[in-house]
């Protein structure tokens, strides 16, 4: 079945086509061209000067539409994801905040069995803990924080197919063979809910851990030790060039004027933008899956507002908010949407940009940056 778009400004690796349009042929991208020149036979989608973008893959969501994904059921799972294609995230890894390992078993049976189905938006999962520093836990459940247990996470790591990703905090011990294994078996492992010095974080760079987990959240700033300043964990992540951030452009977890600063010196290349949303993201009344959490000022708190829990935004909100906040050039914050993640979490090749051969991902916005079509692999998921 062949679609086109036309009369969209579409962005390419190369930049914006004014006035382009994209082929579809089932669940792929056949071709971008320049003009609006029309295959026989397509089925015609209008963009009526709309931008028309790579859609978002999200790198780190509990939840949505009144679900989380540590409920592990197949039901949670497909709730949660298809609340947020409603909003452009075309592609995701489901997050288990710290939880047992039962728990986790029962997560990953349902993602490896999810994952199979044809043009599954589910790319694998996300283990946020349980390995954190206790003093930096945030809305983590404090009883279920940990130093890596090598009897734990070994046999996890040697079964599950669809483990990708696993935060840690690099100055426990055990960490340096936890990174190692996690490299070992193809996983990213990412920098979190840590108060890592310099020394910890370029021991655990050095090892394999090349990404840092909702930048700027649960992990220190410079600090003062007596009379002399200490590097924090923002600093030392700053400090090592190769290593990748994500932040949540929620304008409220991290400032715009911060988002900026990070887009600034990581750059395009090395900024992904991420929601950190929880079960009551992506829907219209105020579901919320933890009891512990309350929602104040447009954001997840902890009901004692000790600690920011997480967020309620969308993909779309995400862009928006570096754009309208922040200053960031609308191409560079679509591309930290898509591109960067899908070269973080090595799916660039078939996801993160409009490219001939790529999956059919696609969404559009209007002037006003409101999303107005999603497309996850050549299905129509939302057209306004």
């Amino acid at each position: 079945m062949l679609k086109q778009i036309i009369n969209g400004r579409v962005l390419t690796p190369q930049g914006w086509l004014e006035g382009g349009s994209v082929v579809i042929e089932d669940n792929k991208i056949k071709a971008v061209k320049e003009c609006n020149c029309l295959e026989e036979g397509a089925e015609i989608i209008d963009a009526k000067g709309c931008v028309v973008v790579p859609g978002g893959i999200e790198m780190h969501v509990h939840g949505g539409g009144g679900r989380d994904f540590m409920e592990g059921t197949e039901e949670a799972f497909r709730v949660a994801v298809d609340a947020h294609l409603q909003y452009g995230t075309t592609a995701i890894y489901p997050t288990l905040s710290s939880s047992t390992i039962p728990m986790i078993e029962k997560a990953v049976e349902t993602c490896d069995k999810l994952m199979q189905e044809p043009d599954s938006p589910i790319l694998g999962l996300h283990l946020e803990g349980p390995y954190f520093n206790p003093k930096q836990a945030g809305a983590q459940i404090p009883e279920w924080i940990k130093a890596p247990v090598a009897e734990e996470y070994e046999p996890l790591l040697e079964k599950s197919k669809c483990l990708k990703r696993w935060d840690e905090a690099p100055e426990l011990p055990g960490s340096i063979d936890f990174i190692k294994c996690c490299c070992k078996h193809g996983v990213l492992p990412s920098i979190g809910h840590t108060r890592a010095t310099y020394e910890d974080v370029h021991a655990a760079n050095e090892a394999g851990m090349t990404h840092a987990t909702h930048f700027y959240n649960a992990m220190p700033v410079v600090y003062k030790n007596r009379e002399f300043k200490v590097a924090g964990t923002v600093e030392s992540i700053f400090a090592e060039e190769n290593m990748t951030v994500e932040m949540i452009a929620d304008g409220i977890h991290v400032p715009p004027v911060m988002l900026r600063m990070i887009y600034q010196i990581k750059g395009v290349e090395k900024t992904a933008l991420v929601t950190d949303s929880l079960a009551c993201a992506a829907t219209h009344g105020d579901a919320a899956f933890d009891p512990r959490v309350i929602l104040e000022d447009g954001v997840c708190k902890l009901a004692d507002r000790s600690a920011l829990a997480g967020s309620i935004a969308t993909m779309d909100r995400l862009i928006r908010t570096c754009v309208q906040q922040a200053g960031i050039p609308l191409e560079d914050a679509c591309r930290m949407a898509s591109e960067t993640p899908a070269k973080i979490m090595g799916v660039y090749d078939r996801k993160g940009s409009l490219e001939a051969g790529k999956d059919a991902d696609i969404i559009m916005f209007n002037d006003d940056l409101e999303l107005t079509f999603v497309m996850q692999m050549g299905r129509i998921v939302r057209a306004d």
